[in-house]
């Protein structure tokens, strides 16, 4: 009587992630909310996107429940966006010298990739880890330059707005002239575009803000330590409990 699909749908994704990957550590992490300096600087900043359904919202306890009986850890805290704490984490890791992935097909985390920090799309069914090379041949930037690429382009997704006239080619091709948002305003005259010199100068203010907003937070003070994060074994009975609560009879039978 109770809606299960987004919980068969969680426990499948993440166990072919699982599958492919074997990672050593791992967590998945919530939303604590929108932060309130990115709402500060632009009120609309995701204001377009429609309330969570109420059949999702109902099976989230069970996801988890469903993570804690595998061994896996969450995490969320009030206030703090996921993308900030998975960029936070990621940094972590990458500085602690072991290498990671980012599971999500949000472009956001373009900005991360690096030569420890590789993205995986649950959707993409070839398990294809995106490296440096991938963002450069999607984007034509450098991951470096993906915050100003986003700048300039604006997210409709997050509802940030670019620069009027600027898609995302003549974005790739003005960073790779200019290297970032910074040289670009100032050496502005050197813009062969009439149109879009006029349209950055403009959209200055704008721009600058899209910065603050678009760029992810590497250094989040998050209350976990990377050893806290390592796979832990299931506990069978506990998953099963939940399989037969929520009718999963194949996943049942797996385990048993």
């Amino acid at each position: 009587g109770q809606p299960t699909n987004a919980i068969y749908g969680f426990v499948k994704a993440l166990r072919r992630v699982c599958a492919n990957l074997a990672p050593s550590h791992l967590a998945v992490v919530w939303d604590g909310g929108l932060a309130a300096e990115r709402l500060a600087l632009l009120p609309e900043y995701k204001a377009q996107r429609p309330p969570m359904p109420a059949a999702l919202a109902s099976q989230l306890d069970g996801m988890v429940s469903w993570l804690a009986a595998s061994g896996v850890s969450s995490l969320c805290q009030d206030g703090i966006e996921a993308d900030d704490a998975i960029a936070s984490l990621a940094n972590r890791a990458a500085g602690s010298g072991v290498g990671g992935v980012i599971a999500s097909p949000d472009k956001d985390f373009l900005q991360l990739v690096s030569p420890r920090i590789g993205i995986l799309n649950p959707n993409d069914k070839t398990g294809r880890i995106w490296s440096v090379e991938d963002v450069i041949a999607k984007t034509g930037v450098q991951p470096e330059q993906v915050v100003d690429w986003l700048c300039l382009v604006g997210d409709a997704v997050d509802n940030i707005p670019g620069i009027p006239g600027v898609g995302a080619k003549t974005a790739a091709e003005l960073l790779r002239q200019f290297g970032n948002c910074r040289r670009l305003l100032e050496q502005g005259e050197n813009i062969k575009s009439d149109r879009i010199r006029s349209s950055l100068a403009q959209a200055a203010p704008a721009l600058r803000r899209n910065q603050e907003i678009i760029r992810l937070k590497t250094e989040l003070d998050l209350p976990v330590t990377l050893d806290e994060l390592k796979v832990r074994s299931p506990d069978p009975g506990r998953l099963a409990a939940l399989y037969r609560q929520w009718g999963f009879r194949m996943l049942l039978a797996e385990l048993e």
